[in-house]
């Protein structure tokens, strides 16, 4: 069954009747009564896996939106002022050290380390907007438990990918729409947020890049209600990118491959036989 939405308008509340607008907490709750007051506000926590992005972390940070509550930087052994630059634009961050190689790895640390209801990924190199965070959590407060941003549907747009790299994620695209029986726009592509209490139905061992193609596989898998919101890529700020295109695309395929529905139980069967 598919649970792939693309959705990219935000409700607006009118008046049954026509006759102007009313605030929006009246219009979502129309049954409230006037001394009840509004549920709480779910907390937000920023991962942001960095690797010797020290020049990029500035850009970056200062444009994290109010909403965010706790931003966490998971550095991979930087050997330049990564860590000591982010402390100095965002004092409150807070840095945790990895516990391996790898990005999977870093997300992973520092999933275990957030403690707000709603998570959010996103690299440090630039290519990727925080202003774009409350778009994410607007369906993550609607009902949606998996919000991925896409390219390449109306109002998104990368400035930065190859033609290898497009020609590459179309062609990973097509294999997961076709294992997973679902009608997604991106694939390989790192800014997401979802739900903390769905972290164990998200099950994430990869250490390397793959792991954002494992989240998407898994939150297909289990049935999570997925939308998808358009985003802007940027070209990276400085420094080069640790993404290797053949090798990460097959290690992406692979994962493709081994999580998909029915893969588990026949491993396990044919491994029962012999």
């Amino acid at each position: 069954m598919n649970h792939t939405h693309r959705l990219t308008e935000h409700p607006s509340f009118t008046h049954a009747d026509g006759y102007g607008s009313v605030p929006p907490d009246r219009a979502a709750h129309p049954l409230r009564r006037a001394g009840d007051r509004p549920p709480p506000r779910a907390t937000v926590s920023l991962v942001v896996p960095a690797r010797n992005e020290a020049r990029n972390i500035p850009w970056v940070f200062e444009q994290i939106p109010d909403c965010v509550d706790e931003v966490i930087l998971v550095d991979g052994d930087s050997v330049d002022a990564t860590v000591h630059m982010a402390t100095r634009c965002l004092p409150a961050v807070r840095h945790v050290e990895q516990s391996g190689p790898g990005k999977g790895n870093a997300l992973r640390t520092g999933f275990r380390s957030a403690t707000g209801d709603h998570i959010v990924m996103m690299d440090a190199d630039g290519s990727m907007l925080p202003g774009e965070i409350p778009h994410y959590l607007h369906f993550l407060d609607n009902g949606f438990d998996f919000v991925k941003g896409s390219r390449f549907i109306a109002g998104g747009g990368s400035l930065d990918i190859t033609r290898i790299r497009r020609l590459g994620n179309q062609a990973l695209l097509a294999a997961v729409n076709h294992l997973y029986d679902a009608k997604l726009t991106d694939l390989c592509y790192g800014f997401c947020a979802f739900r903390r209490d769905f972290l164990d139905d998200l099950d994430l061992h990869s250490s390397g890049f793959e792991i954002e193609t494992e989240m998407i596989a898994h939150a297909l898998r289990s049935g999570l209600r997925i939308a998808e919101v358009p985003s802007l890529e940027l070209p990276r700020r400085s420094g080069r990118s640790n993404l290797h295109a053949v090798s990460d695309g097959r290690r992406v395929l692979r994962t493709l491959l081994s999580e998909r529905p029915g893969a588990r139980s026949a491993a396990r069967t044919a491994g029962s036989a012999a």
